[in-house]
């Protein structure tokens, strides 16, 4: 296609292959779309696109990505706003017919395993934040090993008394993670032999 389709927030450029999602720097922008910057999606990579009515004059492009292509979608597991959807694009209302060009010819692209999940990720994952503050911690990323250092004003006495932490990346199984938004949001680290709860 080698198109350009810009709405609120992003920039999507569309490849023979993929679609490069280019995300906007700004204060009104999300900041985890700042942190992202951009992404490039392979169309084997998506599942479903729909247009639909968005609110105040909008209109919303939105890509779906197949389970397992995405390890961020993996990760946020649904939790992620509407507004910090990476695969959501806001338009205004009078560039519909040209988003519903854009959301056919993607469809068309979608592959004949589109409704299937990937066997595996097909989206490069963001890189991590090297650090991170929360209620009880802040966490450190070197690469190797995720340390947690614990805030005596947060941390539980459990926390407090077992010292700072140090969890190899090789030892771990996978990773949870709940929005603070609701009720018990955490970040847990899931060690080897261990599954999530």
């Amino acid at each position: 296609m080698g198109d350009v389709l810009a709405g609120f927030h992003a920039v999507w450029e569309f490849d023979a292959d993929s679609v490069l999602i280019r995300f906007e720097r700004g204060l009104r922008t999300p900041k985890l779309l700042q942190a992202l910057g951009e992404r490039r999606v392979p169309y084997e990579a998506l599942a479903a696109v729909e247009l639909t009515p968005g609110k105040r004059g909008t209109v919303v492009l939105r890509a779906t990505p197949r389970p397992g292509a995405d390890p961020l979608a993996d990760a946020a597991d649904g939790q992620l706003k509407e507004g910090s959807d990476p695969y959501r694009l806001v338009l205004p209302a009078e560039r519909e017919t040209l988003a519903e060009y854009y959301a056919d010819e993607l469809r068309a692209r979608l592959g004949p395993d589109a409704g299937a999940p990937a066997e595996r990720y097909l989206v490069a994952a963001p890189p991590p934040p090297a650090s991170f503050k929360a209620y009880d911690a802040k966490a450190f990323f070197d690469g190797e090993a995720v340390a947690f250092r614990w805030f005596w004003t947060g941390a539980s006495t459990a926390k407090w008394k077992a010292g700072d932490q140090r969890f190899p990346v090789a030892g771990l199984s996978g990773v949870e993670w709940r929005s603070p938004e609701v009720f018990n949001g955490h970040l847990r680290l899931l060690p080897r032999g261990t599954t999530a709860q």
